[in-house]
């Protein structure tokens, strides 16, 4: 069962919570999905049992069409939050992390026109594998954090939290208005552009990288 761990492999005090999403919060990703830039955010939720964790090996649904990566900045909060303003937002994180929000593509493209939920493309069990966590207090500026995807040596997804459409304080709370967010809960912040199938076998890379400092996680597709 996943639980929630720093980045020195310690187990943090917070139950695996839900993870709450926001769809195409990054221009080039619009675009790269033939969309249009909404008014109003797109907010969705995978359950708990989506997490796992991204070091080592995830395994991808089989059989169910093409499961696409959608590498994401993950912030994980500490206390709760409901219906808070943006100032607040900043005393309830804990820390940062990235993340895949696996979609099986070609199944929810028939969800969309059928006017259905997409859950049953993007909330099934091990939807969301994640990296250990950052505590805030090691990352200067998390609105300028470069974040990078490698697929078998090749860089797929290589984007930076400042071009996020909303930006991170402000999509929480607006999340917060519409739900009530709690210790161990996990906020996906959006995919830059390159998004793409994956395959059993492939080598993952993923990186995250401050002004000061960089983390690598490593993984392989099962």
């Amino acid at each position: 069962m996943y639980s929630h761990q720093d980045i020195n492999g310690q187990f943090l005090p917070f139950p695996a919570g839900k993870v709450v999403c926001i769809g195409q919060n990054y221009a080039d990703h619009i675009a790269e999905l033939n969309s249009v830039k909404r008014p109003e955010a797109l907010f969705f939720i995978k359950p708990n049992s989506a997490l796992c964790p991204v070091q080592s090996s995830f395994e991808i649904p089989k059989n169910s069409g093409a499961c696409h990566n959608e590498l994401e900045l993950a912030v994980l909060i500490a206390k709760p939050l409901k219906k808070v303003t943006e100032d607040q937002v900043e005393e309830a994180i804990w820390g940062y992390g990235l993340a895949l929000d696996l979609t099986l593509r070609d199944m929810q493209s028939e969800l969309k026109q059928q006017g259905r939920p997409w859950e049953l493309a993007k909330g099934f069990d091990g939807a969301c594998p994640i990296s250990p966590f950052i505590n805030k207090s090691e990352i200067e500026h998390p609105q300028n954090i470069n974040l990078r995807l490698a697929v078998n040596q090749q860089i797929r997804q290589d984007g930076n939290s400042v071009d996020m459409i909303r930006p991170i304080n402000t999509l929480i709370a607006q999340m917060s208005q519409h739900f009530t967010l709690m210790p161990g809960d996990v906020i996906l912040t959006g995919t830059p552009a390159g998004v793409g199938p994956l395959k059993c076998g492939d080598k993952l890379e993923l990186s995250l990288s401050s002004a000061k400092s960089n983390w690598q996680f490593n993984s392989t597709v099962r």
